[in-house]
């Protein structure tokens, strides 16, 4: 009798819904995606009739319906596809050379004493630099071409990452280490299967912020002379006094660094699919 009712304890345990799961919680991403929607569009809608009903003048901060007419305007001329061309361009170059940079350096520290006390405390102390002090310096070095600009967001991505992969290594428990030595693991074998699998999740976090830190840098990037751009774009505004095109760059920054973020999330899934954890109840 035992043992039919602990059988059936676990055929009521492998059929009960996980705690907490609704209709969000058991995947419907379309359902997810217009719940993210309704505060922006609140916000909106509320502003905009704020100013059809007299309560806001609206000059400075204009109506949605005035940003989306610039951005469509901008589109219809063609200018918004060059200026988020040239932004894309230059936030990818940036944070591949950044991310590559910060994965070796932060594994090199993480895994070698002498190189963390040699080099760690020179990189925290340029991870304080802000980022427009940069500028002045890497236009005298690089001029005032793409280079310079690819570099200063390089310099954004850099320090996110190699933070984050340096601190997930030593932060690796040691009894699983211990363990892989125990089972005489060699030191290639130890990294492929305990210390890799270890520092992923935390690898991925640091590259999701460094990439909206190139997003962050870009800005000051294209105040190096740039013609083209998203960063040119909320120059122009505010030189001409068109909150409107401030607005409509800001807009087109934050669609674009979400869309980029969910790239980013997409490619990596795959990697952590052998975790086990609480993303879809929590």
């Amino acid at each position: 009798m035992a043992s039919g009712l602990a059988g059936a304890a676990d055929a009521d345990t492998r059929d009960a819904p996980a705690s907490g799961s609704g209709p969000i919680v058991r995947g419907d991403r379309a359902a997810r995606a217009l719940l993210a929607l309704v505060l922006p569009l609140c916000l909106a809608i509320g502003w905009e009739l704020a100013v059809r009903a007299g309560l806001a003048q609206g000059r400075l901060v204009p109506p949605p319906s005035r940003v989306l007419a610039t951005l469509a305007a901008l589109a219809a001329s063609g200018e918004l596809r060059v200026h988020v061309e040239a932004t894309l361009l230059r936030v990818a170059s940036g944070f591949a050379l950044g991310a590559s940079l910060g994965i070796v350096l932060g594994a090199v520290t993480g895994t070698l004493p002498l190189a963390r006390h040699l080099l760690d405390p020179a990189f925290q102390a340029l991870r304080a630099v802000p980022s427009l002090a940069w500028v002045p310096l890497f236009i005298l070095w690089l001029g005032i071409l793409e280079t310079p600009k690819v570099v200063l967001i390089a310099v954004g991505v850099f320090f996110p990452v190699y933070v984050g992969v340096s601190g997930a290594i030593a932060s690796v428990d040691r009894k699983l280490v211990e363990i892989g030595r125990i089972f005489r693991l060699s030191k290639p074998a130890l990294a492929r299967r305990i210390l890799l699998p270890a520092i992923l999740p935390a690898t991925i976090v640091a590259l999701r912020t460094g990439l909206g830190l190139g997003f962050l840098f870009v800005v000051a990037a294209e105040l190096m002379g740039a013609s083209e751009g998203l960063g040119y774009l909320l120059v122009d505004g505010q030189q001409f006094g068109k909150p409107e095109q401030i607005l409509a760059a800001i807009l087109a920054f934050a669609i674009l660094g979400k869309a980029a973020d969910t790239v980013l999330v997409v490619l990596t899934r795959p990697l952590l699919r052998w975790q086990d954890v609480a993303r879809d109840i929590l």
